[in-house]
């Protein structure tokens, strides 16, 4: 358990980084924006399939 939590840390940390030196997690290309008046919806699409690449890599790396 202890070192999932370091491994989380270390995870929230390096996207923290890559967002402060100006990686655009969050706006790539195949995310969704939808503004409609004073509304908007934002479907992360591109972002959520990258998330779920990098956690599975990272998750089949730790099992073994």
């Amino acid at each position: 358990m202890g070192k999932v939590l370091v491994l989380v840390g270390l995870l929230i940390a390096g996207a923290g980084l890559l967002i402060m030196a100006g990686v655009p997690l969050g706006r790539l290309p195949g995310d969704i924006t939808i503004r409609r008046g004073n509304a908007t919806i934002y479907l992360p699409i591109a972002t959520s399939i990258l998330i779920s690449i990098v956690l599975t890599i990272v998750l089949s790396v730790l099992r073994r």
